[in-house]
């Protein structure tokens, strides 16, 4: 069911993706540093950031549709993106540190990886896009791997 166009929904997705990442990079915190990090899951991470991005805006089948139930899984979605914005809010508060950066939420371990692309996966399955699920597999693997790999080092 994938249809090519513009998806208002996975422009909507990435600008609240963006936008507190770009008050990330003035707020970083003391001691991060992307130094030593696993090549292929950066890798990984790289392909999964431009595949989930071109896909969001480029796959219509993401927009809303008629009735609660074809939409339950971009209410899911939503869900998912209102907590990794809140995740942000309770960063941008802390004392932004690297313990608040690789913190969980509601039990979900680091909620600021975690978070979107779970997000992302929920629209994949809203959109029944096998694409945007393979991108989303690729990038899950290389941005929460490497979530996951600083947390073990603190």
């Amino acid at each position: 069911m994938e249809y090519f166009g513009f998806s208002y929904i996975g422009a909507l997705w990435l600008i609240m993706l963006f936008v507190p990442n770009i008050f990330w990079a003035r707020n970083i915190p003391d001691g991060y540093t992307s130094d030593g990090e696993n090549k292929i899951l950066r890798l990984f991470e790289r392909i999964g950031e431009v595949s989930v991005s071109c896909l969001a805006v480029l796959t219509r089948s993401f927009n809303i549709r008629d009735g609660i139930l074809q939409n339950l899984w971009l209410i899911l979605s939503a869900v998912l993106m209102i907590l990794y914005e809140i995740y942000w809010v309770r960063y941008f508060k802390s004392p932004k540190k690297l313990l608040d950066f690789y913190s969980s939420l509601l039990g979900i371990p680091v909620a600021g990886a975690t978070l979107p692309v779970a997000a992302f996966a929920a629209l994949a399955a809203h959109g029944r896009s096998i694409p945007m699920a393979a991108a989303v597999l690729i990038l899950g693997t290389g941005h929460i791997g490497i979530h996951l790999e600083h947390k073990s080092k603190l």
